[in-house]
């Protein structure tokens, strides 16, 4: 898969990657994490083009970073699902959640249970690949670490594949096989996750994992 984002004649993103399963897409902000998934998803804005080479599994579903504008405030739970009912009970206990909730709306719930939530009307489209944009942003660490375990095990029983799009390099060996380094729109260094962790071998991933280290609530 060759992605390459233009604005007029300047490149903004130009990179090459496979998912083979599990991929951890990697960078700070303004590396281009953002505009990979909206080229991906096929909405970039208006001023820019993109060009994608080769294919990726579908359907494709993507998982937020902000559970809390994910869905809409004055409506129930189960009407933000497009499968009937029994299934939006099976979906809810995928992930953990009571199908109590499905007439409550989005302001009774919490953070973790509103991510939950949006992650089973992702996975309602049945999907073979999965985007996630860093979506335990908004959780405190104790959630954001339930979530990451529950995503994987979800990925491993129904089948389909990850790209995990995030600045938490860190994080990533929770939910990832492989891992890719973003920056300035190009990948400096890709590898497996725990190797890469172990053995850094670009200045920019060494600078990335010690910041990590330091800020992120994941090293154990």
């Amino acid at each position: 898969m060759i992605i390459k984002i233009y604005n007029g004649s300047e490149i903004l993103v130009d990179i090459e990657f496979e998912i083979e399963e599990s991929l951890a897409l990697i960078g700070e902000s303004g590396s281009g994490k953002s505009l990979t998934l909206k080229a991906i998803l096929g909405l970039l804005p208006k001023n820019l083009d993109a060009k994608i080479t080769g294919t990726l599994p579908t359907p494709i579903s993507i998982v937020v970073q902000n559970p809390f504008t994910a869905l809409s405030p004055l409506t129930k739970i189960g009407k933000h699902f497009e499968v009937d009912l029994s299934k939006q009970k099976s979906l809810l206990k995928l992930v953990g959640l009571d199908s109590t909730l499905l007439s409550r709306y989005p302001s009774e719930l919490s953070g973790g249970q509103l991510q939950r939530v949006v992650i089973a009307i992702a996975l309602s489209l049945n999907p073979k690949l999965l985007l996630l944009d860093e979506p335990t942003t908004a959780l405190d660490s104790k959630t954001k670490y339930d979530i990451l375990i529950m995503i994987n095990k979800l990925k491993k029983e129904l089948g389909f594949k990850i790209l995990y799009v995030t600045h938490d390099i860190e994080s990533s060996k929770l939910l990832c096989e492989d891992m890719a380094i973003l920056k300035s729109g190009k990948i400096v260094e890709r590898g497996k996750v725990l190797e890469i962790l172990n053995s850094p071998k670009d200045d920019y991933t060494k600078r990335l994992i010690e910041s990590n280290f330091k800020s992120r609530g994941f090293r154990e």
